[in-house]
């Protein structure tokens, strides 16, 4: 009766915590269409007044209130040249200290920031991301750079989630819904594309479909989809005239495609990093290189006015066949170089549209060459753009499910679905081959950070057998007798005893649920069966393997432990499925209760103390000198100081983040950490940290 009632009032939390996020998910549905209708106006102000044609206060005021969701095939292409050189640097002169003082994680694409405010901080992202990623990225766009509109609104919507669920105080697991409620909510917005916004947060931001997760995020985006419909109207972003696969044989001109478009998406990524390295190594400050970015874009753009802003207007060309071969050529060189220079400079946008529209022209080029050699069975080269646009963007982002619904949603024309999926699948896949990670993980990775490890679903494989040994098995001599074991049996609380010879090799292991069937025999078994006649062989596992690996031959084997030995073959300890299950339990709990400490932290500020209650206290200190160059597990702070580590801020640098830091890692020198314990005992460790880190101590 006690059980039903637990499980009764468990479901009934459950359900209030589930419609309690879907309220929620409504609030970041309207914020994020917010957002997005804001800077779509703003884009439009700060294109008016910067490549308008007459510059002027109201145009420009006007211009922002027009909310058609297309903007001219090439803005600012009617001015002077000089006037097209010197708007993008104008523009980038404005973010270059905006992005510096205020918010340096605005500069740049952005959804990489997003990822890894998931990963590490628990999905805490500061407020202030809102209004200074916005005015950027506007300026960014609307002066001429070369960026899309789409990741920005993804970081600005995930901003609004995480400060709503800041301000609510909501564990670190709804904060990170939230978080990915408010990309799909800007995605969905900005496109006019529900499906897509939705699949995209949980296919790129979370990286994970669980059910939980997706119906707070599929309303979201919905609510997004239809305020944002209300203002903009509900109609394709771009017009595509009708297709069709015209020969069964197309498909292989589709799946070339395909291929082609991975190089492209490589070649983009690649041309983008090594401009940000570039740019880094140039010896100007950090504010002014965005305005030498944009400079140069706008040499480009007094040639090829087509590279300016997000370039929706060439899409639209080429999925019409209206610009030449030799345009389209161009264009695939010309906007790559823009684009990186843009955003490598230290710009704020995104690299969707410019995806977009590399495979546009891409497609556009090689569909031409290819209806032009076989006109009567292949369709026009529009088509070819409209495939290889999807194919670019699921290469580039690793993610093909989203760039089919998108291009789908965007177009609203179902026949050109079958190519549209294999050239996006090919292309990811050959992607992928070429190089692992994707152009936002890629970003991460070459500053350390390891989303695919450190995103794995899988706790147990960050988790030891050393971890949770226990030390003293029980070890039966090969020669004892059954009586002996029996007895052994009656005394221990094992359920697994390992037979070992005069070196103490294990020879195999005798189970307890053996001996039972055997138990009424021992009168006749007791003077001629030893304990190696016993034995089962079973597998064995070292200290130094994963628990992942443990669990998995604990399961398979129906054993509750498992003997670790050294690399001689002796037995050093026991490893129990109960302890692993634990240990599971505890990290997680650790993870959850970390992210949670994260966004205490990021409110409180940095040195502060945060009370937790019951006389327990929350401080993050510099690792005294002591510390360095030992590992967590070696310091035993739990047991020595009485305190946790939940936090590490590597080094100590301000762009450092937070992150959960393992028992073996080492701490570094001015490495901060986050302690938390009895207030007694943290005072004391910061009161000895502020001693030994003390210049001259």
């Amino acid at each position: 009766m006690a059980t039903r009632v637990r499980g009764s009032v468990h479901r009934r939390r459950l359900a209030a915590e589930h419609s309690f996020l879907v309220l929620l998910a409504v609030g970041c549905g309207l914020a994020g269409a917010a957002g997005a209708i804001g800077f779509r106006a703003l884009i439009r102000f700060f294109g008016e007044v910067f490549l308008g044609a007459s510059p002027s206060l109201s145009r420009a005021v006007r211009a922002a209130l027009d909310l058609r969701p297309a903007e001219p095939m090439a803005p600012g292409a009617a001015l002077v040249w000089w006037r097209r050189l010197v708007g993008p640097a104008l523009g980038g002169a404005i973010v270059g200290p905006l992005v510096h003082y205020l918010a340096r994680e605005a500069r740049g694409d952005g959804v990489p920031e997003v990822m890894e405010a998931l990963a590490r901080r628990g999905g805490v992202i500061r407020p202030r991301l809102v209004l200074v990623k916005t005015l950027a990225s506007a300026l960014t766009i609307g002066s001429g750079g070369s960026a899309g509109r789409e990741a920005p609104i993804v970081q600005i919507g995930s901003a609004l989630g995480s400060t709503l669920g800041q301000l609510l105080g909501l564990p670190a697991r709804q904060l990170r819904t939230l978080v990915a409620c408010g990309s799909a909510a800007g995605i969905a917005a900005i496109f006019n594309a529900p499906i897509a916004g939705a699949l995209f947060a949980v296919e790129v931001i979370l990286a994970d479909f669980g059910a939980a997760q997706l119906a707070p995020i599929v309303i979201a985006s919905v609510v997004a989809t239809v305020v944002s419909r209300l203002f903009v109207g509900d109609h394709p972003a771009f017009a595509v005239p009708p297709y069709a696969l015209v020969s069964a044989w197309e498909l292989v001109a589709y799946a070339a495609c395909g291929v082609l478009a991975a190089l492209v998406a490589v070649a983009f990524t690649t041309l983008l990093l090594a401009s940000e390295d570039g740019f880094d190594r140039l010896r100007a400050p950090e504010p002014v290189k965005p305005m030498l970015g944009g400079l140069l874009v706008g040499a480009i753009g007094t040639l090829l006015p087509h590279v300016f802003g997000g370039s929706y207007g060439t899409i639209s060309a080429a999925l019409t066949g209206e610009l030449a071969l030799s345009t389209l050529g161009l264009l695939l060189v010309a906007k790559m170089v823009a684009t990186s220079l843009t955003l490598g400079s230290g710009g704020s946008g995104g690299i969707f549209a410019p995806s977009l529209v590399l495979g546009a022209v891409t497609g556009g080029f090689v569909g031409s060459l290819v209806h032009a050699s076989f006109p009567a069975s292949t369709a026009s080269s529009g088509a070819y753009a409209l495939v290889t646009m999807g194919a670019v963007l699921a290469a580039t982002t690793h993610a093909p499910i989203t760039a089919i619904m998108l291009v789908f949603e965007l177009t609203q024309t179902i026949a050109i679905i079958p190519p549209l999926m294999a050239a996006c699948v090919i292309a990811t896949v050959v992607a992928i081959w070429l190089r692992r990670d994707s152009v936002y993980s890629l970003k991460l990775l070459r500053l350390g950070v390891d989303l695919l490890a450190d995103q794995d679903p899988n706790v147990l494989r960050s988790l030891f057998v050393r971890d949770v040994i226990d030390r003293e098995p029980e070890r039966v001599a090969a020669r004892a007798s059954f009586r002996e074991v029996l007895d052994l049996v009656v005394r221990s609380r094992h359920n697994e005893f390992f037979v070992v010879d005069e070196r103490g090799e294990l020879l195999g292991a005798i189970a307890v649920s053996e001996l039972r069937r055997l138990i009424f025999e021992q009168e006749s078994l007791r003077h001629v069966v030893v304990a190696a006649d016993l034995i089962e062989q079973r597998p064995t596992v070292t200290e130094n393997d994963d628990l992942d690996a443990a669990h998995g031959l604990l399961s398979s084997t129906g054993a509750a432990e498992l003997a670790v030995v050294d690399p001689a073959g002796r037995v050093i300890g026991a490893v129990h499925e109960r302890d692993v299950l634990d240990a599971y339990r505890r990290e997680m709990l650790r993870r959850d209760l970390a992210g949670a400490v994260t966004s205490s932290v990021a409110l409180a500020g940095r040195g502060r103390r945060v009370d937790l209650g019951g006389g327990f206290l929350l401080a993050e200190i510099e690792a005294p000198r002591a510390f360095v160059g030992r590992s967590l597990r070696e310091l035993e702070l739990r047991s020595s100081a009485g305190v946790h580590v939940l936090l590490v801020r590597p080094q100590g640098g301000e762009k450092q983040e937070l992150r959960v830091p393992s028992a073996d890692d080492r701490v570094a020198p001015a490495d901060q950490l986050v302690i938390a314990g009895p207030s007694e005992s943290v005072e004391r460790l910061a009161g000895a940290s502020r001693r030994a880190t003390r210049p001259g101590r």
